[in-house]
């Protein structure tokens, strides 16, 4: 199994932050899923698709580690990487936002899987979605492991 790093590039604004100064906590989880969203339109499963076929990413449960403050103007770069598989249905994926000399300033841990709207239940992931999530080769045998 073969698994990419995304990476996008993202300027704190004002609107991030809260009455202290600081990112607001709710503001990471929006900025994680910006670039998210960048990785999967990238990957070809953008919201046009996700409305034409009813299938889409959601999240099952997340945890994010607050590390290191993150300031007004910084521009910093989110990661983001499957990690492997819970289960067949739900894959463990990893973000980071890193500031421009390389520290970590906040990590998140989160479960996912590919939901059928029509259905309303998690679907076994194809190999389009996890190439747009950046998984390619052999990832099939990884799930079951």
């Amino acid at each position: 199994m073969e698994i990419k790093t995304h990476s996008t590039q993202i300027k704190i604004l004002e609107s991030n932050l809260d009455t202290f100064g600081h990112v607001n906590n709710a503001e990471y989880l929006v900025l994680y899923e910006q670039a998210r969203w960048e990785m999967i339109t990238e990957g070809e499963w953008g919201l046009d698709k996700i409305m034409k076929d009813k299938i889409g990413p959601v999240i099952t449960n997340i945890n994010i580690s607050f590390i290191r403050e993150v300031y007004l103007r910084e521009l910093i770069t989110i990661e983001t990487k499957c990690l492997g598989f819970v289960n067949p249905k739900i894959m463990k994926i990893e973000q980071r936002m890193i500031s421009e000399n390389g520290k970590v300033k906040n990590q998140m841990t989160m479960e996912a899987g590919l939901f059928d709207l029509n259905a309303r239940k998690l679907l076994i992931p194809t190999d389009e979605w996890m190439n747009a999530i950046g998984v390619s080769g052999d990832w099939q045998n990884e799930m079951k492991s």
